[in-house]
């Protein structure tokens, strides 16, 4: 059909610039969330869901040898049940090793914890001087990787090259093995006090400095002094953070690697087996016995669950205790 203008016209169906119907919009926006979560649960299912379930199956299986396990057919996977469980549970070196590493986050944490609450809270002072340099300062150790430190502080430690030696012995001092005994916790901590203080203390940092200033302002109107206003105000409201920084502190001492492993080399001190995540690796690197090693990180990795989850639900708690307490007042 021609239109009197001499172009042609379009019906409804075929008209080039129509608009979608109301239901197919609705339908597009509902389904476009959906879009944009597609790459990243593949990225989780094929690098994170895949390889838990692929070690949890394994846990559960073990190698059968028939007769002198040679030739083909000679060695099969066979289902085992909670067998690699119970050897991982009365295994002593697991058992061993998680001891230490309780020991290692008994020091760990409160230091961690308490010097990343101070320092933020130096930092949120009106007095502080050269602030961005500080922060960078503090934060930059947390930058450095886990292994660059460990050796870092490994060679610091030995004390035929450490520069902290010779001055000891220059000043006629006490000169400390540190790559041995009880001090071995101390120099394993520091090394992890040292990366992961700059972390949490940004994140109390930031969450300081969303407190509105006219909290501060009244509390001085009030007549409150600088500490009054960081014990009374500043803590109890940065609470949230330090929850946070306490749940990421939990799963990195119960997950310590590299600071054993490194410094493993430099003293006879560290066994193999000195945290639970060693012992994974040598039974599933150094004994090839992949079995024994998942059950090990399945229970590694629930004993982290298992805490993370009491811790929060406690704090939860009373999170929701202390609001009704306020509200009854």
């Amino acid at each position: 059909m021609t239109s009197p203008t001499g172009r042609k016209s379009y019906g409804v169906k075929g008209a080039p610039y129509a608009h979608p119907s109301p239901t197919t919009t609705l339908k597009r926006a509902r389904s476009a969330p959906y879009f944009f979560l597609l790459p990243a649960t593949v990225l989780f299912a094929l690098f994170f869901a895949l390889p838990i379930g692929y070690a949890v199956w394994l846990s559960f299986r073990k190698v059968h040898v028939s007769g002198l396990g040679l030739g083909a057919g000679a060695r099969s996977e066979v289902w085992a049940g909670l067998e690699n469980y119970r050897d991982a549970l009365t295994d002593n070196e697991f058992y061993q090793g998680a001891l230490r590493v309780l020991g290692y986050g008994c020091i760990v944490v409160p230091v961690m914890l308490g010097l990343a609450l101070l320092f933020a809270l130096m930092l949120d002072s009106e007095r502080v001087r050269l602030a961005p340099f500080t922060r960078l300062a503090i934060f930059l150790p947390y930058a450095i990787p886990g292994v660059v430190a460990a050796l870092l502080w490994g060679f610091l430690y030995l004390p035929d090259v450490s520069p902290f030696y010779y001055v000891l012995e220059k000043l006629h001092l006490a000169q400390p093995d540190l790559l041995d005994g009880g001090p071995l916790y101390l120099a394993l901590s520091n090394i992890a006090v040292w990366g992961g203080t700059g972390f949490n203390m940004i994140v109390i940092y930031t969450s300081l400095r969303s407190i509105p200033v006219e909290v501060y302002e009244a509390a001085k109107l009030d007549g409150a002094t600088p500490l009054q206003i960081a014990l009374r105000i500043k803590i109890p409201m940065v609470a949230p953070s330090l929850v946070l920084t306490f749940f990421f502190s939990i799963i990195a001492t119960l997950q310590v690697f590299n600071e054993p492993m490194t410094l493993k080399p430099l003293t006879n001190s560290v066994s193999t087996t000195w945290s639970p995540l060693m012992k994974v690796y040598v039974d599933a690197f150094a004994k090839g016995d992949i079995y024994s090693a998942s059950a090990e990180a399945t229970l590694i990795a629930l004993a982290t669950l298992a805490l993370s989850f009491g811790f929060l639900r406690a704090a939860n708690r009373r999170n929701k205790r202390d609001a009704s307490q306020g509200a009854a007042q």
